[in-house]
């Protein structure tokens, strides 16, 4: 077990099973230091040592709210535990999880040993899908207004100028009306075919929607425990499921597989100050 002076802190990037027997390939968070693989019992921690001055200190908030020095950071720490993942299941943990000693870790793994265990079986041969979806309201609204619009046609036609244009003013706030449960109405179902394929979902936070797509608004943001078997049949009824969608505004996007971040159990952990 390699050895941590005072100025270092241990960099955990993932829990996994002690029959693991290969560090992962390529660089941790530095260039010139492959990730660590140390067993505890039956079970191993992939970790690397880190300057505790990067990450805590009067700096560190500053640090770690700077994206030029976070990202690069948070893909080295992806790749990590993407590379364990594809050899055994894993448990990760959130970039910037780190411990003050062995002792403290050691610890932590053996208070929650029972839970690891237990979540490392649930995932083993299964990933996280993520579907996210996005809504463009003036499209969406416009959609509706075109086709109660079509469908009032000829009677609109009989009015005179005026009458007209009260009339489509009311079609404009039926088609907002709809829109407010439409939406809503698809994602639930949406929802429900889905999870019906997983082990477990997850309703995760929704968040703002910035860059080049800010006419959108995000709707649902959701998580999905898919066994490997069933990744096919996921993805076939998620392309099933929005078919045309995209044209009324609504669109849908899934990614995967990542690690199972959305369904890991809290450890108890210890920032070091």
């Amino acid at each position: 077990m390699e050895s941590l002076t005072p100025v270092h802190g241990l960099y955990l990037y993932c829990l996994t099973r002690a029959s693991y027997r290969e560090a992962p390939d390529g660089p941790g968070l530095y260039d010139q230091q492959p990730p660590l693989l140390t067993r505890v019992g039956d079970l191993a921690a992939i970790w690397s040592p880190v300057v505790l001055a990067e990450f805590c200190g009067e700096d560190a908030e500053a640090r770690l709210q700077d994206l030029d020095w976070v990202g690069p950071r948070a893909c080295r720490h992806e790749a990590v535990v993407e590379g364990v993942m594809r050899r055994s299941p894993v448990l990760p943990v959130r970039f910037g999880t780190i411990f003050s000693s062995w002792d403290r870790l050691e610890q932590v793994m053996h208070e929650h040993h029972d839970a690891i265990v237990q979540f490392l079986d649930q995932v083993a041969d299964k990933a996280e899908w993520a579907v996210k979806g996005f809504l463009d309201q003036a499209r969406a609204k416009q959609v509706i207004f075109s086709r109660k619009q079509t469908e009032a046609a000829e009677r609109l036609t009989s009015l005179s100028p005026g009458h007209r244009y009260f009339q489509e003013q009311r079609l404009r706030r039926e088609a907002e009306q709809e829109l407010a449960h439409w939406a809503p109405g698809v994602c639930r179902r949406l929802l429900l075919e889905l999870g019906s394929l997983a082990v477990k979902d997850s309703e995760r936070q929704v968040l703002a929607v910035t860059g080049e797509n800010q006419d959108q608004e995000m709707v649902c943001n959701w998580a999905f425990l898919v066994p490997q078997t069933a990744v096919a049949d996921f993805k076939a009824r998620v392309d099933a499921a929005i078919a045309g969608l995209d044209r009324q505004g609504l669109v849908f996007v899934c990614t995967g597989p990542w690690p199972p971040y959305s369904f890991s159990p809290a450890l108890t952990t210890e920032a070091p100050r």
